[in-house]
């Protein structure tokens, strides 16, 4: 049914075309890459700067420079990277801001660890694709504040938030509610993991090392629900349950990050059980497959209500989480559904007039949404996809 080789091609020849995009409309003039680009590749000249979306230019642009060594990627990483070093660095306090305004000037200053993640991760993939020592330095800087402040000794874990000065729980949660006590989340430790794995590749230290075992550790007794394998979303101080639904783009990608993070450690014992429960996870985010192979976005139990969007990076995401379970199963299944996802990609979300990829369709395949680039929309999940898709039908 699907011919592998010319999948990989044209994977091949969507990263090239994903990176011109971000290389042709990303590029903020006067410094650093625009805020907001609308469907038109029209910028929004006075749009807020997140440093999710800058984190994630510097870890795409650097890994696509080690992935396909081409040194032209390497200083569109480089404009990203000096950009955070500039303005959304903490040079008070440590860390990173949330945001900043359009010239660069501090916006959101708390200490969203989900951000801070995104940073180390984007930092220390820079670092392994330019040796550009002070980006290991900032990076493992931002480590050591989130271990020394956010991280729970007691009960495992980080706390979602903190204040500028890392002093308190900030009133400004971006992912979670504060009145609802969620002061925990899936989403969160998922990016932490990703991050601190990323940052173990350019620094192996031992307390690291123990950190990411014990995020591992999270997951399994915590955050992925041995009943269902699908995610707890939202939870306590004491990983009580606060809130959840099934988020189906979150349980297909922890499905193989999780595994990612494991082979990292270099423990056979720890791989052989991260890889069993990824498999299950593969299996139970399936149910949110429609047969056109596009991937519903949630569905809420209590409300019986199931988010329809097929969105871009729950859509990258699926390509890639099923191709992993195909690999450690050989079931078929698993690769039809992969490169299903990539037919569905290709026939709704590419935008083959403007470039890159639409931030989603409904049910009924009409477009969603009205930007390119965002505080969200970025080239990392899926340039990530066609990378690891790339390498995995190599």
């Amino acid at each position: 049914m699907f011919d592998l080789r010319t999948t990989r091609q044209e994977l091949n020849q969507e990263l090239k075309d994903i990176l011109a995009y971000w290389q042709k409309y990303g590029p903020d003039p006067i410094e650093g890459y625009y805020g907001q680009v609308d469907y038109q590749n029209v910028p929004k000249t006075d749009a807020a700067k997140g440093i999710v979306l800058n984190s994630r230019i510097v870890w795409t642009f650097a890994a696509a420079a080690r992935h396909t060594q081409h040194d032209e990627y390497l200083p569109y990483a480089e404009r990203a990277y000096n950009y955070i070093d500039k303005h959304f660095r903490d040079k008070e306090h440590g860390g990173v801001y949330w945001s900043v305004d359009s010239k660069g000037g501090p916006l959101q200053t708390f200490k969203q660890q989900y951000g801070q993640a995104f940073a180390i991760y984007g930092l220390s993939e820079y670092y392994r694709a330019s040796k550009h020592q002070p980006a290991l330095d900032f990076a493992k800087e931002i480590y050591s504040l989130m271990v020394k402040h956010a991280y729970d000794p007691k009960r495992g874990g980080f706390y979602e938030c903190l204040t500028r000065d890392w002093s308190d729980m900030a009133d400004d949660y971006v992912i979670s509610k504060k009145d609802n006590q969620e002061s925990k989340t899936m989403n969160t430790h998922l990016h932490i993991l990703e991050a601190f794995t990323n940052l173990y590749r350019a620094w192996p230290d031992k307390g690291l090392h123990q950190q990411i075992r014990g995020l591992i550790d999270d997951f399994t007794k915590y955050i992925v629900d041995p009943k269902t394998y699908r995610m707890n979303l939202f939870m306590d101080d004491d990983w009580k349950v606060r809130k959840t639904a099934i988020s189906y783009g979150h349980d297909i990608e922890a499905s193989w990050l999780l595994v990612e993070s494991a082979e990292a450690l270099h423990d056979e014992a720890l791989v052989k059980k991260i890889k069993a429960l990824s498999v299950k996870m593969a299996r139970a985010a399936a149910t949110g497959l429609d047969a056109d192979g596009g991937m519903n976005y949630e569905y809420d139990s209590k409300e019986n209500h199931r988010n329809r969007e097929r969105s871009w990076w729950v859509m990258a995401e699926a390509m890639v989480g099923f191709m992993n379970a195909y690999q450690l199963t050989k079931e078929q299944q698993f690769l039809d559904k992969s490169l299903k996802t990539w037919e569905f990609i290709k026939a709704y979300l590419l935008d083959k007039k403007n470039g890159e990829w639409y931030s989603g369709v409904d049910e009924n395949r009409r477009i969603l949404g009205n930007t390119k680039i965002s505080m969200w929309k970025c080239p990392y999940h899926n340039g990530r996809a066609c990378m690891e898709m790339i390498d995995r039908l190599g």
